[in-house]
C-alpha cells in the first residue's frame, strides 16, 4: 500500500462530509476513494474493491458505525477503519477499539493533525486523540478472559460465532463457502489463542463474555 493513501469517507452530515472529503484531497499522501452517507452505501462501495482507509462516523441514521465497522470485517475489509465521531464517551471508545477499528478520532481535532493521525494509521498504528487516550489503559486492563477475543482476525471471529451456535465443521465450511480443512486449521487456531480444551468450553466463555 504505498502512497496516495486511498480514503473512504463515511458520514450522514453532507456539510461535515464535504469537508473531510476537501481536506483529504487537500494532501498530496491521499486520494479520495468515494463518500458515503451511511453504513449500506459504505458496503455497497466496497463491493468491488476497497481503499486504504475507511473514516467512519459513529453515529448514524440506520446502521450504526459499530454495525457498520462489524459489517466491514465480516465482508474481509481489511482496510484500516479510523472512526471519526463527536462522542468522547468511554464505552464508545472501548467497545468500537475492541470491535476492531484502527482508530478513535475526535471531529474538533486539527485538520492538520487529522491528516497527522491517518498516516500513522497507515503506519500500523493504533490513533486515538489525546482527550480518549486515558481510556486506552482501561482497553490494555480489560479481563484477560476476553483478551483473546480481541486478537481474532474477522474470518476466526465468524468462525467463533458459527461455533456458538453448534454449527459442525462441515455445516460451518458451508455457510463460508470454505472448505472443510480450512474451518479445521482456524478452529485449531481458535483453541490455541483461547487456551481452551474444547470448542464448548471457548464456545462458553465466547457466549459469556
Amino acid at each position: 500500500m504505498g502512497k496516495p493513501y486511498s480514503v473512504l469517507v463515511v458520514d450522514d452530515h453532507p456539510l461535515l462530509r464535504r469537508g473531510i472529503c476537501e481536506l483529504v484531497s487537500s494532501d498530496e499522501d491521499f486520494t479520495l476513494f468515494g463518500e458515503a452517507g451511511n453504513g449500506l452505501d459504505a458496503l455497497t462501495t466496497l463491493q468491488k474493491d476497497e481503499p486504504d482507509i475507511v473514516l467512519l462516523d459513529l453515529n448514524m441514521k440506520g446502521m450504526s458505525g459499530l454495525d457498520t465497522l462489524n459489517a466491514l470485517r465480516q465482508e474481509g475489509i481489511t482496510a484500516r477503519i479510523v472512526i471519526l465521531t463527536v462522542s468522547d464517551a468511554k464505552q464508545d471508545v472501548i467497545r468500537l477499539l475492541r470491535a476492531g477499528a484502527d482508530g478513535y478520532l475526535l471531529k474538533d481535532t486539527e485538520p492538520d493533525l487529522l491528516l497527522e493521525q491517518l498516516k500513522n494509521a497507515m503506519l500500523g498504528h493504533r490513533v486515538v486523540s489525546d482527550e480518549v487516550e486515558a481510556y486506552m489503559y482501561e482497553l490494555k486492563n480489560a479481563s484477560a478472559d476476553d483478551e483473546w477475543i480481541t486478537s481474532l482476525t474477522p474470518r476466526e471471529l465468524q468462525i467463533l460465532q458459527e461455533l456458538a451456535e453448534g454449527k459442525s465443521n462441515r455445516v460451518i465450511s458451508e455457510d463460508l463457502h470454505i472448505s472443510e480443512g480450512t474451518v479445521k486449521v482456524h478452529v485449531k487456531n481458535l483453541l490455541r489463542k483461547a487456551n481452551a480444551k474444547s470448542r464448548t468450553e471457548m464456545a462458553v466463555r465466547y457466549l459469556n463474555h
